[in-house]
């Protein structure tokens, strides 16, 4: 079919209803019936600036060839599979999956039931049940263990569907590339070592029933989160980790050579002299003694203690000890994080790199699949496109679907270009709502009340800055009367903060107001405040029976915050804070694992060594339940309840040996009633999960505020689409189009000045009132474009890193090339700085 050659006006939206035909296309191509019936054509405009008559003749001849022939001539070099093949591509770039699977249409259907949506919550249920089964195992608290073969059994439900998982993912998966990665080597191996696991325990439990068999399989179970697809986000961090630590090795093993060194010197220095430690312990008085007492100083947990007994000896010797501590603390620990820092920073370029490509890779697949060539241009037809749309987002108009090919086409043809396909993925990531998302509850339900002349008045005021400064005073003075102890007028504050959350819900409507998360702190505070105190005043409960209203008068203080968030100088840290929240918990995932891991391992080492008893209770076993306690600082302090009886002690205790401070002193509790061996598992902790995995969580901080800090500084970070919907005028709160100061062409992000826009865009506060913007006044399909700073990190690295390659450019064919260095650069100051 020709193309019409008259352009479309950028500023009309035209909404084509079909009644009366279906089309019904074989799968194959080969068999098509048509049922013909009267076309419908209901045209709407919602702007009238141009004539769209070139758009309308188009549109009216795709449907009367579609009628007249059965299939539309754009669709004829496609059958239905190619069409789903395309548009599980297009998903796939959308949500970040970079599988490498078969395309025949079975194993794209299978393909397609793999990432069903309750399969991967199926997913993530087994691997948390089967990391709990660790709460109920021996040993466990006393009356929650379970006999081990129910917990063998629930185990077995979990690799039942792990191998399930596997299986189903190695049928659609091309069988070269399935098998040469990693991580599903490492499930597979996992779970046959589970199964031997199980054989060897069932063979020693019942043979040498005197004796405890071990699980040593049970640390191994983490390994299921990292290694399944589904989990890549901490996959992710922990290929961070791992390409991290060869490279700051070399920085380690000097460290580690330094405290030996130190550690001989010491020795000779004070071996001789007849020195002991306060409590009568041996003065470095072997050299494994020493190599322990100096690496724990690295970490301060025993200083300045290590160095008393040689400093009343003789003030000289202080020299030794603030070499070592410049050295090995200030120096090398420095040097350590540098190194880490910069090894993250490195591999963050690389992993965003790969983010990027794999994301356009799949989008030039798709492209190639749909593409036709008219009027010497390789382009998606507004046909095909149509049909795309309905597999990846069914759920959606057809005047949605036409607004999404609007702003990817550039010149009104209604064909979009390889260089906009491939910015396909970013558009889908916007929210477009249509008039009827944007209706709240209330004015859906009572659209007379709500929008009455009274209630618009109370909107205005609940919009209005007065009000949010009035509530920020009110947290003010609660704080005083909190601090002062003033009980009296808890109802009071009570009410008036009732008030306000009543207020914000009527106005700005459930779904928005959930959305603010100083609105979600407020509603559960407060509610929690006010049910304790209903629940106190009903059943008359004394301070020693409810002291949970306490808790919730301290959190209401913490609304002090919201204030902050205000105040110019503290905006950029709390929002730094708030948009590094879902890579901390990825991170926090990963310090979860190392320490179920080495909680596992610590169960198993030291389970019912020590245990906690009343110390001021004349009956109760003392010493912890183990005479070689006595006397020693573990049990003068009091540090019993520290053991590893069961996984939440366990917990705790690793908790506060990554706080460090005395944490030499917990590990010594375990190695007075074992050996000094034990010392091993406590220097394998604190290099992994301290000086390793938390400095590489310090690195992400870092880079995330200096990101954070630039762009608040420079301006705003935009993509190409948001660019594109911003001149057009279809964001929301724009009251047009944005003047053409800056080119389209680009297809780059770039930072821009911060333009002044209507309602929503011209602050760009995080005040739970001017944040919400006033969707009333929206007429049409609007983008909600979100601020630069309500951008996650990865996505503005993606956005900046986009803006750094051409705008056709795939990347390498091995996307391993991605992670090889290509060698020294020219040195600039940028590339310093």
């Amino acid at each position: 079919m020709s193309e019409s050659p008259e352009t479309v006006n950028q500023d009309s939206i035209i909404e084509i209803e079909q009644k009366g035909s279906t089309t019904e296309i074989n799968n194959k191509g080969s068999n098509v019936s048509t049922e013909s019936g009267q076309n419908e054509q209901k045209i709407s405009r919602v702007d009238n600036d141009t004539s769209a008559s070139g758009n309308d003749s188009a549109r009216n001849s795709i449907d009367k060839s579609a009628t007249k022939w059965g299939i539309h001539e754009d669709l004829k070099h496609l059958q239905e599979e190619d069409i789903i093949l395309a548009a599980t591509l297009v998903i796939d770039a959308k949500e970040g999956r970079n599988f490498t699977f078969k395309t025949d249409p079975t194993y794209v259907r299978s393909y397609n039931l793999y990432h069903k949506f309750y399969l991967r919550y199926l997913l993530y249920f087994m691997i948390l049940f089967n990391l709990a089964l660790a709460l109920f195992e021996r040993p466990a608290k006393p009356g929650w263990e379970i006999p081990a073969w129910a917990s063998m059994l629930l185990e077995l439900v979990c690799l039942s569907f792990f191998i399930y998982r596997f299986t189903h993912c190695a049928y659609f998966s091309q069988r070269s590339v399935f098998w040469r990665d990693t991580k599903n080597i490492l499930i597979l191996v996992v779970i046959v070592l589970t199964f031997i696991d199980m054989l060897c325990f069932l063979i020693w439990d019942n043979v040498k029933t005197s004796s405890r068999p071990i699980r040593w399989s049970r640390p191994l179970r983490p390994l299921f989160l990292i290694n399944f697809p589904d989990g890549k986000q901490i996959r992710r961090a922990f290929r961070n980790i791992r390409r991290t630590v060869p490279e700051i090795m070399n920085v380690l093993v000097l460290f580690l050579l330094s405290v030996l060194l130190f550690g001989l010197l010491a020795l000779k220095l004070f071996s001789r002299r007849d020195l002991v430690y306060a409590n009568g312990k041996p003065y470095f008085k072997n050299y494994l003694d020493s190599i322990w007492d100096l690496y724990v100083l690295v970490t301060t947990a025993n200083s300045p203690d290590v160095m008393m007994p040689a400093y009343d000896r003789s003030n000289w010797f202080a020299v030794f000890f603030v070499m070592y501590i410049v050295i090995c603390w200030l120096i090398f620990m420095s040097i350590v994080l540098a190194a880490i820092y910069y090894s993250y920073r490195k591999n963050l370029k690389n992993e965003i790199k790969a983010a990027v490509y794999g994301k356009r890779k799949k989008l030039g697949q798709a492209f190639d699949i749909l593409k036709v060539q008219t009027g010497g241009r390789v382009v998606v037809t507004y046909t095909v496109w149509c049909e795309l749309m309905k597999r990846v987002i069914p759920d959606r108009s057809r005047s949605h679907i036409d607004l999404l090919i609007r702003v990817l086409d550039i010149d009104g043809s209604n064909m979009i270009r390889k260089q906009q396909f491939l910015k396909l993925a970013d558009l889908l990531e916007l929210q477009l709502s249509e008039v009827k998302d944007r209706l709240t509850f209330l004015e859906h339900t009572f659209p007379g009340i709500y929008n009455s002349y009274i209630s618009g008045l109370l909107k205005r005021v609940v919009r209005h800055k007065a009000f949010r400064y009035f509530f920020d005073f009110m947290i003010f003075v609660n704080a005083w009367f909190i601090g002062f102890d003033v009980d009296e007028a808890d109802w009071f504050f009570l009410g008036i903060f009732m008030l306000e959350i009543v207020l914000k819900l009527y106005t700005f409507g459930p779904r928005e107001f959930f959305k603010v998360f100083w609105n979600v702190f407020d509603f559960i505070v407060i509610g929690a405040a006010v049910i304790a105190s209903a629940i106190e005043a009903i059943e008359d409960s004394t301070y020693e029976e409810f002291q949970l209203l306490d808790y919730l008068l301290v959190l209401r203080v913490l609304r002090l915050f919201k204030i902050f968030g205000s105040i110019k100088r503290f905006k950029v840290i709390l929002q730094t804070i708030i948009n590094i929240g879902p890579s901390i918990i990825t991170y926090g995932g990963v310090i979860v694992v190392f320490y179920y891991i080495f909680a596992i391992i610590g169960m198993e080492v030291f389970q019912n060594l020590i245990h906690y008893y009343d110390y001021y209770n004349e009956t109760s076993q003392p010493f912890c339940g183990n005479a070689k306690l006595n006397g020693t600082q573990f049990y003068t302090f009091h540090y019993c309840n520290n053991n590893f009886n069961d996984l939440l002690h366990s917990l705790v205790l690793l908790v506060e040996l990554t706080v460090v401070n005395h944490g030499s002193l917990l590990a010594s509790g375990f190695v007075s009633v074992t050996s000094k061996v034990a010392r091993l598992y406590f220097f394998c902790f604190h290099m992994c999960c301290v000086i390793i995995v938390l400095n590489i969580f310090i690195a992400f901080i870092l880079e995330a505020f200096i990101l954070e800090y630039t762009i608040q500084k420079v301006g705003k970070l935009e993509s190409y689409v948001e660019q594109k919907i911003r001149d057009l005028g279809l964001g929301l709160g724009q009251t047009g189009p944005r003047p053409r100061q800056l080119s389209t062409a680009n297809d780059g992000s770039e930072l821009v000045p911060n333009e002044e826009l209507a309602n929503v865009d011209q602050p760009d506060s995080d005040s739970d009132t001017e944040s919400i913007p006033d969707l009333s006044t929206e007429k049409g399909l609007r983008f909600h474009l979100k601020k630069k700073s309500r951008k996650k990190v990865e996505v503005l690295l993606q956005q900046m890193f986009e803006g750094e390659i051409d705008p056709e450019d795939e990347g390498p064919e091995n996307e391993t090339e991605i992670y090889v260095d290509k060698g020294p650069r020219r040195l600039t100051l940028d590339t310093v700085a």
